[in-house]
């Protein structure tokens, strides 16, 4: 009995599998058509719908009553979402943004002990910031870079403090207490701001984007000059970054 009930899950296991490769290859089909394809009743295929959409892998388009893959494949496919270009998945994120704010919205990364802005979207705005595609700026001074530092490991996060901080203008942070703080302040409203840290008449605010598994593995900021990005208006532009940032993180596959 205990063989017949191991095969019988095998069986289970396997039509699963199979559901998931005949919704990748047809993109979408309703439970009929799966059903014919397993060579089961509807009521079965039914159910192993019912249990994948449960856990995110499969939806329904209510309208048409067809199943599609769920994005909660990425949680299971850490190397399919590794695949995923977020350059380019934050390109429809970034220019909405850029359209709604008239600012410059950059998407950058961590790399080594510098924030690379690999995705840029100018604003509408007639003096928009300068051109940051491809730069490695520092994390120290910048609203991505504090926010990447903000959420790295706590060993390499003071193994990046331990350096020099150097000085851009007389607004850098270059005390490595000093710096701390505004890291834990990052972390609990949920973005990182600059004010002519970098630059003079450059502000930024910045928010962390999350991968499938949470982790955070890059930073949406929007930058501008102070006259319009002024200190009593970065809280405002912090969380309209923050929903941007969340959105990007839901196209990575985070949250389901």
């Amino acid at each position: 009995m205990q063989a017949k009930g191991a095969a019988s899950a095998v069986q289970s296991v396997d039509r699963a599998v199979s559901v998931l490769e005949i919704l990748a290859r047809r993109g979408e089909a309703g439970v009929t058509e799966i059903a014919d394809e397993l060579g089961v009743h509807k009521s079965t295929a039914f159910r192993l719908l019912g249990v994948l959409e449960k856990r995110g892998l499969v939806a329904q388009a209510k309208d048409r009553g067809k199943y599609y893959l769920g994005a909660g494949v990425l949680r299971l496919a850490g190397a399919a979402a590794l695949r995923l270009d977020i350059s380019q998945e934050g390109v429809p994120v970034c220019r909405e943004l850029a359209d709604e704010l008239g600012e410059t919205v950059n998407l950058a990364v961590l790399d080594g002990d510098a924030a690379v802005n690999i995705m840029q979207a100018r604003g509408t705005a007639a003096v928009t910031a300068q051109n940051w595609l491809g730069r490695r700026t520092p994390l120290h001074a910048t609203a991505s870079g504090k926010v990447l530092l903000a959420h790295l490991p706590p060993a390499l996060r003071e193994e990046q403090l331990a350096s020099p901080l150097e000085r851009f203008t007389e607004r850098t942070i270059t005390r490595a207490e000093v710096l701390r703080g505004e890291l834990e302040e990052a972390l609990r409203r949920g973005y990182g701001s600059t004010l002519e840290e970098l630059e003079l008449g450059l502000a930024a605010v910045a928010a962390p984007v999350r991968s499938h598994d949470g982790e955070v593995i890059a930073a949406i900021s929007v930058s501008g000059p102070v006259y319009r990005l002024s200190e009593s208006r970065l809280p405002e532009l912090g969380g309209r970054t923050v929903e941007a940032a969340a959105e990007l993180s839901r196209r990575m596959g985070y949250g389901f």
